[in-house]
């Protein structure tokens, strides 16, 4: 079974072979990558995974409510990432390009809002910075 939280990198095929089907002929991949802004090494994820895991099963049971043939799946990974290499992955395939792409764009958004997931900036200097810790409280 593919696990939605992962301490490996990703596994785009892993997404493809649970999302694609003979019914589905769109299929749309978002990556998002760990980028280097400035003087950015990496990004260390946390996160409480059994609420994460939940929450990550509740948007995609959103996604299934309004597009209910399409098939949406995520990894989202934790730990240390360098910059460079993929934190999440969403793959969408639906009959049509557009529900794929618009289950695939709903996701990503439903994941930056309601995921609690956690970002810690790592610098060439050895700093580090919360990422968005006056929103969490």
């Amino acid at each position: 079974m593919m696990m939605h939280l992962t301490r490996h990198p990703l596994d785009v095929n892993d997404l493809l072979a649970t999302v694609q089907s003979a019914e589905r002929g769109g299929t749309c991949v978002f990556l998002g990558t760990v980028r280097n802004d400035g003087d950015v090494t990496g990004i260390d994820y946390s996160a409480y995974e059994a609420m994460a895991v939940a929450e990550i099963e509740r948007i995609l049971s959103d996604a299934q409510a309004q597009w209910p043939e399409a098939r949406v799946m995520l990894q989202h990974r934790l730990g240390v990432i360098p910059a460079g290499e993929a934190s999440i992955a969403i793959a969408a395939a639906a009959p049509h390009r557009d529900e794929a792409f618009a289950s695939c764009r709903y996701v990503i958004e439903e994941v930056k809002q309601r995921l609690p997931i956690w970002k810690k900036e790592l610098r060439g200097d050895g700093s580090a910075n919360w990422v968005g810790a006056d929103d969490h409280r």
